[in-house]
């Protein structure tokens, strides 16, 4: 019995119960089974309760990323370029994993210990026996809302990076704003903005089914609780990560014509 605990707490073991657990959450969208109300519930979670460290964070970063790009190319007389080029990185890469770092560790962190402490209370064995799925009521209205609220989490980041690296530009090198805005306007492409929904949509998928997952594969009491939710934010990332690495490749990987 002690070893079987032990082998059901294993970190590989339980990364196969989220991808096992996404295709359950597959499954249960499309037949429509859900809970609309645990759904708009969950969604302040995953979007006004979180817009404030989203918004910090990202306009910090833009003036940060702005001031160490703007020296670079001022020095090489490229002022006009200032503004496209950190667009593009911010829109392509730093927005999607700034926010979705900061949903995982907000969100995704709070779904385990959530779940994790109805698993080791019982509770979910109570759901069973008054004929409740967890997944209808647990999981899906949770995977949901991050789906539907990371993307739109991602344009505020955005916005708000663009609006510190033009305060940035401004303040410490004296570009002038609206050649600041006409760069990013010309380097920024539209399938560069479908790109941060896209990544929106994926990761949110990620960081919902992950939390979940640690949370209903917890076993034992309060600290394993604790590791479940830690557990789950670092494992998030990991695979944020490799996702994005993999988009990237698919998207960028092109000839230079």
């Amino acid at each position: 019995m002690q070893t079987k605990k032990k082998l059901d707490q294993l970190w590989i073991v339980r990364c196969f119960a989220a991808l096992l657990l996404f295709g359950q959450v597959l499954l249960h969208l499309l037949q429509g089974k859900t809970y609309y109300r645990k759904i708009l519930q969950h969604m302040v979670t995953a979007g006004p309760a979180s817009v404030s460290p989203v918004i910090l964070v990202s306009g910090f970063a833009g003036m940060i990323f702005t001031i160490q790009t703007a020296r670079e190319l001022v020095r090489f007389g490229a002022v006009d370029a200032v503004g496209g080029a950190f667009a593009l990185a911010f829109c392509r890469e730093l927005a999607p994993l700034l926010t979705a770092s900061i949903i995982a560790g907000q969100v995704g962190s709070a779904f385990a210990a959530e779940i994790g402490a109805m698993r080791v209370t019982e509770q979910i064995d109570a759901l069973y026996m008054l004929k409740t799925n967890p997944i209808d009521y647990l999981v899906l209205p949770r995977v949901i809302a991050c789906i539907l609220m990371m993307p739109i989490m991602m344009v505020f980041a955005l916005v708000m990076g663009i609006t510190g690296g033009l305060f940035a530009a401004a303040k410490f090198y004296n570009i002038d704003p609206e050649a600041f805005l006409e760069s990013v306007r010309t380097f920024l492409e539209p399938s560069d903005l479908l790109m941060v929904l896209v990544k929106g949509l994926i990761f949110g998928a990620i960081v919902g089914i992950n939390g979940c997952s640690w949370g209903l594969t917890t076993q034992g009491g309060a600290k394993e609780v604790g590791e479940s939710a830690t557990t789950a934010v670092v494992t998030t990332w990991v695979l944020i990560f490799m996702m994005d690495f993999f988009i990237s490749v698919l998207m960028f990987d092109k000839p230079i014509p």
